[in-house]
């Protein structure tokens, strides 16, 4: 059995995981950076890996390496070139998190269209007639458009008509491979679509340009709440700023940031009308404990030649033996 670097405090399901599993070796660095586990990565055949980068250099500090697993379903961070140059798997955990990522979107979308961090701004200052301005407004009867309509979008379907909204979708690569069976009417255009959208949110992977940019935002109702949940650079932080100053964008709610975490002089800081939380969509004491679980597993079932290939994001060779 290998040896395994873990890159990042995991959950201690994760770790016990390891200890019960006949003949593995392990190191691990509980601090989450490049620089804290590279100096281990020679060792290692297998890597659990949390959010941190793994650039093309350190891929080629490790001579010994055949997997890395993701603490997660992203991998923007991962140089993927370099680990199909030397044929090493990368895999990911699979439908662990969507419930999770779902259920803060859901709440950024109440938080942000209730106005919470003023309202509890309100109450702390003494500011209680900050009430009577009705800045508070009602998810019930209004259009969410969600863009990217995976796993997380379809729970975040559920949750936002339970709540009396009325849920439509993007999704370009579901238009082409054919649309689920559901209540949820396809947008196809995505213009069109945010033209009609009381509320956007954000659940698609990082691609080369922001899917929300200026262009996009200028077209949206005005007032509108807008949450991201999926990746710094899915909406442009630039653009968005521009709009909640102009009052174009009423409200907004991220749990991601261009750069993590992000300068205390970040200009989305000074915004009183948006809710910002930590990259922890995912983080939920139960996702935390089934993710590192998984990430561990996805390592050992590659060295027993079991590995479920949906979770191999490239083309590696997937016998471990």
């Amino acid at each position: 059995m290998p040896h395994v670097l873990v890159a990042g405090r995991l959950h201690p399901s994760g770790i016990a995981l390891l200890d019960a599993t006949p003949g593995v070796t392990y190191d691990y660095v509980e601090d989450v950076s490049e620089p804290s586990y590279a100096p281990l990565v020679d060792r290692a055949e297998g890597l659990v890996i949390r959010t941190q980068p793994l650039s093309g250099a350190t891929v080629a500090r490790a001579g010994k390496l055949r997997i890395v697993s993701r603490h997660g379903v992203g991998y923007d961070a991962v140089d993927l070139p370099s680990l199909n140059s030397r044929g090493i798997a990368l895999a990911i955990v699979g439908d662990v998190n969507s419930v999770s990522v779902a259920e803060h979107a859901m709440m950024l979308l109440l938080a942000a269209s209730k106005r919470l961090v003023r309202a509890d701004r309100a109450v702390r200052d003494g500011n209680w007639g900050w009430r009577n301005r009705l800045e508070a407004e009602e998810l019930s009867g209004k259009r969410l458009l969600i863009v990217g309509y995976g796993r997380i979008g379809r729970h975040l379907a559920r949750m936002a008509a339970a709540f009396g909204m009325e849920v439509g979708a993007h999704d370009p690569f579901l238009q082409k491979q054919g649309w689920p069976v559901g209540p949820v009417a396809p947008q196809s255009d995505l213009g069109q679509g945010l033209a009609w959208a009381d509320a956007v949110s954000v659940n698609v992977p990082k691609a080369d340009e922001p899917v929300i940019g200026a262009a996009e935002i200028a077209v949206m109702k005005r007032g509108a709440v807008l949450v991201n949940t999926a990746r710094g650079g899915v909406v442009d932080e630039v653009a968005l700023e521009a709009a909640l100053r102009e009052g174009r964008i009423g409200a907004a709610g991220l749990d991601v940031f261009d750069d993590e975490p992000p300068a205390p002089d970040h200009a989305l800081l000074g915004f009183d009308q948006v809710v910002l939380t930590p990259h922890i969509a995912g983080l939920t004491a139960e996702c935390g404990e089934r993710m590192a679980i998984s990430s561990v597993q996805n390592v050992l079932d590659f060295f027993a030649g079991k590995i479920d290939p949906t979770l191999v994001v490239n083309a590696a060779r997937l016998n471990g033996k």
